[in-house]
């Protein structure tokens, strides 16, 4: 497979756009890997990198090449997951794209599990904002997807698709801590901790707001959804969390977690699922139908 070591050099140069950067995840020196590269350039008889003061960035010919080096990665670890099936060994490697609103608790536990019962299968996970991860599907980068309101669902080949509670996280002495469900306008009193968009709960919550003719003026915006969790600690703010990103310790942190009454508004769909019309290496193929599974009965 020695073939596939230089493609690989590629694809890691692409990935970092830095030969100083690519040759130290690899271990060879950066004057090593540019004669490789020099040499397949000098193969195909065309750059396949624009030199920047910045880096290297993949040209058109490059993009190209790089679209076949992913797909052989691909085919090779479906062949190498295949052979190690067939010899009992469950090995392989799967590459997850998700979000933030997913990764919390769900997926970790999930890959602990799963580690535990086929220690030769390894782990890639990778966060994208809202949208990315099902576009990474494309060319192979992730074999896997678990997103939360996708949206470009055409690329995927869905295998659980189902609807997530919001939660509202509050201090435990708040005011409206003993509500059983809140709705949108008992929230607006308050500081709002609301995540950036485009994430997909930010979506739900506006569509909500919008629904009964309110705007969400957030005390505070971030990406971070740990954040958010904490600075509702000791105060009178509130943060947000979909049902499969809510902390099961939440005392720990003096925190309580309460119904968001959705008011009618749909509270979006939790999606897992691959490329569709791509026959997944089996250690990615096993180990998405244990994310259905537990998807299934945890949020069913």
């Amino acid at each position: 497979m020695r073939h596939l070591l230089v493609l690989k050099y590629i694809e890691k140069i692409a990935r970092t756009g830095s030969l100083r950067s690519a040759a130290e995840e690899l271990g060879i020196t950066a004057s090593a890997l540019n004669r490789r590269i020099l040499g397949i350039e000098q193969e195909l008889g065309v750059e396949i990198f624009e030199r920047h003061p910045a880096g290297l960035r993949p040209n058109i010919a490059g993009e190209i090449l790089l679209k076949y080096i992913r797909d052989q990665i691909a085919d090779m670890d479906r062949v190498k997951s295949r052979i190690a099936d067939l010899s009992g060994m469950r090995a392989g490697h799967i590459n997850i794209a998700t979000t933030r609103e997913a990764v919390a608790y769900f997926l970790p536990a999930l890959i602990k599990r799963h580690l535990a019962e086929f220690p030769a299968v390894t782990f890639g996970v990778n966060i994208y904002e809202r949208g990315e991860a099902e576009i990474s599907l494309l060319d192979n980068t992730n074999d896997i997807a678990i997103v939360f309101e996708p949206i470009h669902l055409r690329e995927m080949q869905t295998v659980y698709t189902g609807t997530q509670q919001v939660f509202c996280i509050m201090s435990a002495d708040h005011p409206l801590a003993e509500r059983q469900s809140i709705k949108i306008y008992d929230c607006i009193d308050f500081p709002l901790l609301l995540p950036k968009h485009p994430e997909g709960i930010r979506l739900v919550l506006d569509a909500t707001a919008g629904k009964i003719g309110i705007t969400l003026e957030p005390a505070l915006e971030s990406n971070s959804l740990n954040l958010l969790r904490l600075m509702s600690q000791d105060s009178e703010a509130l943060s947000f969390s979909l049902a499969i990103n809510l902390r099961p310790d939440l005392g720990k942190d003096r925190l309580i977690s309460v119904p968001l009454d959705m008011g009618g508004v749909h509270a979006g769909n939790l999606v897992a699922g691959h490329l569709r019309g791509r026959t997944l290496p089996i250690a990615a193929a096993r180990f998405l139908e244990t994310v259905n599974k537990n998807l299934s009965i945890s949020f069913s």
